[in-house]
């Protein structure tokens, strides 16, 4: 493994940091208490060319192929520059489980027609997996698309699908043959104004509160076979695909927010006094300070290895689910730390700790579960 950073990508994180400092740096509270996504921040983020680095030049991309390391070092850059957790977590869910999958697996019309609309932030996309009764499961879907002349017939319900009330496009997963099981399955590119696609309202939530999550529903929805992605069946095989990249880069912006944690944490407790003394001297803090280090670049590395192996071209199913359950544990741990640190002030919302632990909480959850990301591991040693 190689973790030396090219002069190029360096420079880029500078730059990514100096725009996220300037151009979204701003208080999140106000946005968070009324869960209020700004599409002038997610606009500006397109402008500057974030959304850029899951596409090739081709489409409008940062690169001529898509560079995993750089977006993996610009996204840990975004997440240390702005606060807004829900922000950095929809640019990621668009991104890598989108655009990407698009830009892999899409035919040139597809690519052509999707691709520079999410780029340039005129349209916005959304990955729709999850259903009332597949989440962990995800075999057992039950969204079903159906062989039709031109196209197929989609009907069914997806819950908890980041962007979905404010999506432009989605990536649907239905079973075509569900006497296959997950060979069965097949993704779909639907677009909203379709026919028998209603998208729900946003769903208030305990954190993330900025990023809008909530449900589709499918009834007899027509999708042209011009925009089923890859062929029948092909879903398994694009879903592992995208999940790997996605864990790898949602959790780059977890890391770069861990680091500003660290960093703020560390400034507070140095200045605030008691009993004569700084608050750092005693060994409790201290020791809390000397967790968050530990969490912070213990998790850095497993994220760099699997950004690498990425990039190698090399599967990474292990790695990612190590990286998964690590990160976002230590991103929870690290903010209640944080927080403890701060004693009754960081329990207030105003000064913008305590939805560290409300957005953390989300990290253990989302994309697979902790419990899962544990299987899944346990599976993979032959247990």
């Amino acid at each position: 493994m190689e973790f030396t950073w090219t002069t190029e990508q360096t420079a880029y994180k500078k730059q990514v940091l100096q725009f996220a400092k300037e151009s979204l740096g701003t208080p999140v509270t106000e946005r968070d208490g009324a869960s209020e996504f700004s599409r002038e921040n997610w606009q500006k983020c397109a402008n500057f060319g974030i959304l850029g680095l899951a596409a090739p030049a081709a489409f409008g991309g940062k690169t001529e192929e898509i560079d995993i390391l750089t977006g993996t070092l610009a996204m840990e850059a975004l997440g240390y520059g702005c606060k807004d957790n829900g922000l950095t977590f929809g640019l990621n869910a668009q991104m890598w489980t989108v655009q990407l999958p698009i830009a892999r697996f899409g035919t040139p019309d597809q690519k052509s027609r999707f691709l520079p609309r999410l780029i340039s932030g005129e349209w916005i996309g959304c990955h729709a997996l999850t259903e009332p009764n597949a989440g962990s499961d995800v075999f057992n879907l039950e969204t079903v698309a159906e062989k039709v002349a031109g196209g197929y017939l989609l009907n069914g319900n997806k819950k908890l699908i980041t962007l979905a009330p404010i999506a432009d496009v989605a990536l649907v997963f239905a079973k075509t043959n569900p006497a296959v099981g997950k060979w069965g399955i097949t993704g779909f590119l639907v677009q909203k104004g379709s026919k028998g696609y209603l998208a729900g309202p946003n769903k208030e939530k305990m954190g993330l509160r900025t990023v809008p999550i909530g449900e589709l529903h499918f009834e007899n929805c027509f999708v042209a076979e011009e925009n089923r992605l890859g062929e029948e069946g092909a879903g398994w095989s694009i879903m592992v695909h995208s999940l790997e990249y996605d864990r790898c880069s949602i959790l780059a912006s977890q890391l770069g927010a861990m680091e500003r944690q660290l960093d703020e944490t560390v400034s507070f407790v140095r200045q605030r006094r008691q009993f004569g003394k700084s608050i750092g001297e005693f060994q409790a803090v201290s020791n809390r300070i000397a967790n968050m280090k530990l969490r912070l670049e213990t998790s850095r590395l497993l994220l760099y290895k699997v950004a690498w192996l990425k990039s190698k071209g090399k599967s990474a199913m292990m790695e990612a689910a190590l990286l998964k359950l690590q990160l976002s544990e230590s991103f929870l741990a690290s903010s209640i730390d944080a927080l403890r640190c701060r004693g009754g002030s960081g329990y207030l919302t105003e000064n913008e700790v305590e939805r560290d632990v409300r957005d953390a909480m989300g990290g253990v959850l989302y994309a697979g579960t902790s419990d899962i990301q544990r299987n899944i591991i346990s599976e993979l040693l032959g247990i």
